[in-house]
């Protein structure tokens, strides 16, 4: 724990720092704020399904956010195996959003946007590129998002309009550990084999130097296999280290 007189001369050593920034800078940097993230993690988990075939997988993105109107845009990649496991090709994962974030109400927050997953050189018939619309209602730590595929979904045919619900709590448990829980269900239309429910129970802590995550997931579902017959949705314990910057 930090003594008073360390908190005191940080406290300063700010008020110090932006009375030297002119104000115009000041309000430029919270109008237009841009970050970048980093992460390595031992296994791509996306919707309780592993997306890197049980391995390990390098990620890193990029977020710009308009903060008075709350618009934002951001990009993000992400090292995957599974498109080569259905016959096609291409080990990356590119996904390109945008959408507007704000407050519907003081306890009601919303995120509204549109997400297009790009995988270069798939070649896979149909294409594994798809695009959702979703949408985020959260109150408190708690949140429920839907998405909703207007292409086929992840190069399933016929499966337009397909739909995954999400719900989920990001609890505060004090110094800087957050409690993750989450449940999610994916309808994949005229498909009911390949829908399935998936579940998540993990902590993260903020160290500063980096975040550290560590997950159980599952996915309800043996419909998923990688070319060595392993349920690509069975429960394992995923560990990430990320940083933003």
């Amino acid at each position: 724990m930090k003594s008073r007189e360390t908190s005191a001369a940080a406290f300063i050593l700010a008020i110090t720092a932006l009375a030297a920034v002119p104000a115009h800078a000041q309000q430029a940097q919270t109008e237009h704020q841009l970050s970048y993230n980093a992460a390595v993690t031992s296994e791509y988990r996306y919707r309780g399904l592993s997306q890197s075939r049980l391995d390990p997988a390098l990620q890193g993105g990029l977020d710009y956010v308009h903060g008075p109107t709350g618009w934002y845009a951001g990009a993000w990649l992400s090292t995957i195996k599974w498109t080569k496991d259905l016959g096609g090709d291409g080990n990356i994962e590119w996904d390109v959003y945008g959408g507007k974030r704000g407050q519907l109400t003081e306890a009601v927050a919303y995120d509204a946007g549109a997400l297009y997953y790009y995988y270069p050189s798939n070649h896979l018939n149909p294409n594994a590129n798809t695009f959702e619309l979703y949408g985020r209602l959260g109150y408190g730590p708690g949140y429920v998002k839907y998405s909703h595929a207007t292409t086929n979904l992840f190069g399933t045919p016929d499966s337009k309009r397909s739909g995954y619900l999400d719900v989920g709590a990001d609890i505060d448990l004090g110094s800087d550990l957050l409690l993750n829980l989450h449940v999610g269900r994916q309808r994949v239309r005229n498909n009911s084999a390949l829908s399935y429910t998936d579940y998540k129970i993990g902590l993260s802590k903020d160290f500063g130097l980096a975040t550290v995550a560590l997950a159980y997931v599952n996915a309800d579902t043996r419909a998923y296999l990688d070319p060595a017959g392993r349920n690509l949705g069975k429960s394992a314990a995923v560990l990430t280290v990320s940083k933003t910057f």
